[in-house]
């Protein structure tokens, strides 16, 4: 029944007519405008807009050190830094065709590190899969879906929708 009700918002959410080139003056040209705010919404439907949860802000912006951020920003501000930061994903990830937009909303959640590796960690294995050229990646997608070392089901939803609406 979750899951009902959860495929119902999505559907209702995406649905709705979006001028995606008007809301997004700065997404890069090479990615699908409609795709990319579907990226965006899906990011704001499940982080929520962070009131209280220092280091993040906005739809979970970590603050950087030279940011001078206040932990009680604007809608407005938060979906700017929304898009700027999935756009520095999405420049990242340029070299990987049509992936670029799934790594980025996956990098913007779990973050770099544990998709590109680095500092004695592996490449990961979606990675791998994606350079190869191999389609079926979904079981190492949803394979993001730990928390503290836990699967958790309502993250495993989430990059389930994912999944679904930005694999092309």
């Amino acid at each position: 029944m979750k899951l009902q009700y959860l495929l119902l918002a999505l559907t209702l959410i995406f649905t709705m007519t979006v001028s995606a080139k008007e809301r997004s003056p700065t997404r890069p040209s090479y990615c699908d405008p409609v795709k990319h705010e579907s990226a965006v919404r899906i990011i704001k439907y499940y982080e929520t807009l962070h009131r209280d949860s220092w280091p993040y802000v906005g739809f979970g912006h970590r603050i950087q050190p030279n940011e001078k951020l206040k932990v009680n920003i604007s809608y407005r501000q938060a979906d700017i830094l929304l898009r700027s930061d999935l756009n520095k994903l999405l420049h990242y990830f340029k070299d990987y065709g049509d992936k670029a937009l799934l790594l980025s909303v996956l990098a913007y959640n779990v973050g770099l590190k544990p998709i590109v590796g680095g500092r004695g960690k592996s490449e990961s294995r979606l990675l791998q899969k994606i350079k190869r050229g191999d389609t079926d990646i979904e079981a190492e997608y949803l394979g993001f879906c730990k928390w503290n070392g836990r699967k958790i089901p309502s993250i495993k939803r989430r990059r389930w929708a994912e999944l679904k609406l930005l694999n092309s």
